[in-house]
């Protein structure tokens, strides 16, 4: 009886990554998280500013809003939408874990409303 050479499996070849897409000639592609620091860097070019001035301006702007809010303010940006803090009662609710009712205490919260034109443009 003749034997046979056993011969050891191929390996498979490894996958190619998936190329990112390419950018428009001479851009960016937008980062997957845009920080103030990306917009600061974005808008001082079109502004004829630093990028440190332009981060100092956006962290005052930030800065800002939430002093507007925590007196209570509601802040409408143009084409972009509108801020403001709602209260939200206290309830009941239920441990999901032990189904034990609890009872949830009243909270704040900052709300977000697009505007129109924002929405349209997704």
């Amino acid at each position: 009886m003749a034997t046979k050479k056993m011969t050891p499996p191929k390996k498979a070849a490894p996958a190619k990554k998936a190329a990112a897409p390419k950018a428009a000639a001479g851009k960016k592609p937008a980062p997957a998280i845009m920080t103030l620091k990306h917009f600061a860097a974005d808008l001082s070019g079109s502004h004829n500013m630093s990028k440190k001035d332009m981060e100092t301006v956006l962290n005052d702007f930030v800065t800002q809003i939430g002093k507007t809010l925590k007196r209570g303010g509601k802040i409408r940006i143009t084409g972009l939408g509108i801020l403001q803090v709602r209260h939200r009662a206290a309830r009941m609710g239920r441990n999901p874990a032990t189904g034990e009712a609890i009872k949830i205490k009243a909270s704040k919260k900052i709300a977000f409303r697009p505007a129109k034109d924002l929405k349209e443009s997704i």
